[in-house]
């Protein structure tokens, strides 16, 4: 298969790979760019470890393919800020996560949600990590996390 040349922007700078027409965008950012923080957790959009931003709204990036992100600004963990968010050092005081595989989707998801709305409901976080998938903590102390990170860390 004759492969493709895109170019995006991945945290803010500009990229260009090549990559084969049924390649995911997963596959483009671990393999073709070395970023490490969305993961292949399914392969089938089920768990949500592979999510990231791209222009300005979650997916999963293993269901896009990587010639859709031809002129697309992503974003991924690493470009959320050079420091630990807010949101990041709520999830760490209450040691919201185990093993931390699923830390970067539900960052993601939980970033877009307190992008969109300043003082989401308990029911509004539920609904905005719905689709990521933990297996070891349960979801309290995440959705707990993510309402501190909310009220300002109270």
């Amino acid at each position: 298969m004759k492969k493709i040349a895109i170019e995006f922007k991945l945290n803010g700078t500009q990229r260009q790979v090549e990559v084969e027409p049924s390649d995911t965008l997963l596959e483009a950012l671990r393999e073709r760019v070395g970023a490490k923080s969305p993961k292949c957790g399914c392969d089938r959009g089920d768990c949500g470890t592979c999510t990231v931003s791209f222009n300005g709204k979650t997916v999963r990036s293993c269901l896009v393919l990587a010639v859709e992100a031809d002129g697309a600004e992503i974003v991924t963990l690493e470009g959320i800020s050079k420091e630990p968010s807010k949101l990041q050092k709520e999830f760490a005081q209450r040691n919201a996560f185990q093993c931390g595989f699923c830390a970067p989707g539900i960052v993601m998801s939980a970033t877009e949600l307190l992008g969109k709305k300043k003082k989401p409901t308990r029911e509004e976080i539920q609904e905005a990590i719905a689709g990521n998938l933990c297996r070891c903590t349960g979801y309290t102390p995440i959705v707990e996390a993510i309402e501190a990170a909310a009220n300002g860390g109270k």
